[in-house]
């Protein structure tokens, strides 16, 4: 019972200090005055709202949200209740996800596959998400930390409310530290036993200076440091380096319902960028979305072949794009790259395309290339 009262009171109290460091940013006028305060208010906002993410510690068994990574990628639906990713799940996968018109229709994470281009594309209808839901409120912790395993997110929203969910959905997301659509900042950061803050930047920088990045460490406590900047990057990017546990992840902004608005507004939306409308009840579209979906994923398609033989074009390896031949080899066995000799390749990698190339382990691979690996003792 002890245990139970100290929990509900740390979590309140955060509450309530996050909602101070808020308001205080709000009210504190953005000049060079101000900058070290707003830079120390920044970094004890961005170390209350982990400490709310980490919550207090469950079993979570039991609860639908404990699914396991599958197929080749990850993609997440996220979006305020009755937008239409139940529908969509069922629409695209062969899962039979509950939809009904009235809110919290799913309770639980709900994954089903999508197949396409020969992978299979894990998708999760997740619960919808209230305003708040980083700070706790309905399931929004559990739904957030799915969504920050994911290699592609999914905006739902309903195009007849226009901005207002996008804007919400933002917000909660970037407040426990998911990036969308971003980099992470070109920021080199270590923290060192002694010699104080080493303090250098390759570019001029606009938005911070050696006294705000000192402002910052401090609230941190680290007072020996290695900074360096190589872009002009913002206070919350540098916090975001610091913090050491943001999520950079693609975003694709999906609007449903879109027979449900005026046409000048479908056409609005769809020239904004990473957008897709859609109409999950009239079949507009979805085809296009699945064909975003791959080309966000950025996967990458490698078919093997054997000596003397057709290339195997039934089962790709599924590789992250940018993969190289290592990966392929680690794929099929880790004992490959032992035994590893050379690979040829055939395949707009090949610089020598249409004609094969003999490459090593670090050759960096493209969609639809074929591989032959040769091993050092033995002919693949």
């Amino acid at each position: 019972m002890t245990t139970r009262w100290s929990t509900s009171t740390d979590t309140m109290g955060l509450l309530d200090k996050i909602k101070d460091l808020e308001a205080e940013i709000a009210r504190t006028q953005k000049n060079k005055a101000t900058e070290k305060h707003l830079g120390s208010l920044r970094a004890k906002l961005a170390k209350a709202r982990a400490e709310m993410m980490e919550g207090p510690k469950s079993s979570g068994k039991g609860e639908g949200f404990d699914v396991a990574k599958a197929g080749d990628a990850r993609v997440s639906m996220v979006g305020f209740p009755s937008v239409g990713k139940s529908t969509l799940l069922s629409k695209v996968t062969d899962t039979e996800s509950t939809s009904g018109a009235y809110e919290f229709t799913t309770l639980t994470c709900i994954p089903g596959v999508i197949e396409y281009m020969g992978a299979n594309i894990q998708l999760l209808d997740l619960p919808g998400i209230i305003e708040g839901a980083a700070k706790g409120k309905g399931r929004g912790r559990q739904v957030i930390g799915v969504a920050r395993t994911s290699d592609l997110i999914l905006m739902m929203m309903d195009a007849s409310k226009g901005e207002i969910q996008r804007k919400l959905l933002e917000a909660e997301l970037e407040s426990v530290g998911i990036r969308l659509n971003e980099q992470p900042p070109d920021i080199t950061f270590k923290v060192k036993k002694g010699g104080g803050i080493q303090f250098n930047s390759t570019v001029p920088l606009t938005k911070i200076d050696e006294n705000v990045v000192k402002s910052i460490l401090s609230t941190y406590k680290i007072h020996h440091a290695e900074v360096l900047f190589r872009e002009d990057a913002t206070m919350q990017q540098f916090i975001d380096v610091i913090q050491g546990n943001r999520r950079y992840i693609r975003c694709l902004y999906v609007y449903n319902k879109m027979d449900t608005v005026w046409m000048e507004e479908v056409e609005r939306l769809a020239n904004q960028p990473d957008t897709i409308v859609i109409s999950c009840a009239w079949d507009i579209n979805l085809d296009w979305l699945i064909e975003s979906i791959w080309d966000y994923l950025d996967l990458t398609r490698v078919y093997t072949k054997k000596r003397s033989a057709m290339p195997d074009f039934d089962e790709p390896f599924i590789l992250r794009d940018g993969t190289d031949v290592e990966s392929v080899c680690r794929s099929i066995h880790n004992d490959m790259v032992n035994t590893f000799k050379y690979a040829t390749v055939w395949g707009r990698s090949s610089k020598f395309n249409p004609n094969p190339q003999r490459v090593g382990l670090k050759h960096v691979l493209a969609d639809e290339d074929v591989l032959q690996i040769v091993a050092a003792t033995i002919d693949g």
